[in-house]
């Protein structure tokens, strides 16, 4: 179930994104917000890394998108990004996170800054974090061509 909710949000947001230009992805929302749909596919590539690869598998991959150096980098830095690589990498590293999602038992424990974190917990955390986000595209793709629903 939780995987399915998962993969339910994921898609979500993809619908989210159908058909629009690369201008209309960067569209933000209302100043001095950064909001876009964009910076939400960027935002998502790097969770679903974040939780899956660094906190669940251990993997010392980078951040991406610079948030090193910007920690809103993936929202910030949309202008001169490039459409077809953050949407490669959002769909990249959701197949990486359901290689390792399929391989670990529910009570696996990764640790994230020295706290163990559920594999379940993870899952519950990353449908809540798309839900949320979700409602933020709902609202974007409405500003950018009246579209609404699910």
């Amino acid at each position: 179930m939780l995987n399915n909710w998962l993969e339910w949000h994921r898609a979500t947001l993809a619908v989210k994104c159908a058909g629009l230009s690369d201008d209309q992805l960067r569209m933000r929302s209302a100043p001095p917000s950064t909001l876009s749909l964009l910076g939400l596919v960027r935002h998502m590539a790097h969770v679903e890394r974040a939780w899956f690869r660094r906190v669940l598998n251990g993997e010392a991959v980078p951040r991406l998108w610079d948030k090193d150096r910007d920690i809103d980098a993936d929202f910030n830095d949309v202008d001169t990004a490039s459409v077809e690589e953050a949407f490669a990498t959002w769909q990249e590293e959701i197949e990486l996170a359901r290689a390792i999602s399929a391989a670990k038992p529910l009570d696996a424990v990764g640790d994230r800054n020295g706290q163990d974190c559920t594999h379940r917990w993870i899952l519950v955390h990353m449908i809540e974090e798309y839900a949320r986000h979700n409602g933020h595209a709902d609202l974007l793709r409405e500003r950018i061509d009246g579209v609404t629903g699910d």
